[in-house]
């Protein structure tokens, strides 16, 4: 593949979700990776083939709800700075970005139902206990009180 080919297929494949810019700020980004690694002295067709689908390129970027805000997707994927960009496990280039907004707020809701979970049954134990706990602290408290008294 080439990169007019993979560059108009990841337009293709955005064109459906996302706005004009953002597909064109996303283009952009690919097309000056794929020509920083062509100027290090790789050959296009290996960075393409490295990158992969285009089409599972922009289901990512759709995805992770990116592009959403202005240059969202070179801050958060770490363009210049060359972050965010490394080999994945089957030998694709692997993206990641900021975890979106709604998984952050599932896990803090999820750590709050624990707690509420755990508080509950710490709660039922002493509802069932307290019953025999308490007359047995009175009761020994009695005993001790008699027992002071005697000697």
């Amino acid at each position: 593949m080439t990169r007019r080919e993979f560059l108009d297929g990841l337009r293709t494949a955005l064109g459906n979700d996302l706005s004009g810019p953002v597909i064109q700020e996303n283009v952009d980004y690919y097309n000056g990776y794929i020509s920083d690694e062509v100027r290090k002295g790789r050959l296009e067709e290996d960075v393409i083939a490295e990158l992969g689908d285009p089409w599972v390129i922009a289901r990512t970027i759709i995805d992770s709800g990116e592009g959403q805000g202005e240059n969202r997707y070179q801050e958060d994927y770490g363009y210049e700075t060359g972050r965010g960009i490394g080999q994945g496990e089957t030998g694709r280039v692997r993206i990641s970005g900021r975890t979106a907004w709604w998984k952050r707020l599932f896990i803090l809701l999820a750590v709050c139902g624990v707690i509420m979970i755990v508080m509950t049954v710490i709660g039922g134990i002493v509802s069932l206990l307290a019953p025999i706990v308490i007359p047995v602290i009175i009761v020994m408290f009695i005993l001790r009180l008699f027992n002071s008294r005697r000697r």
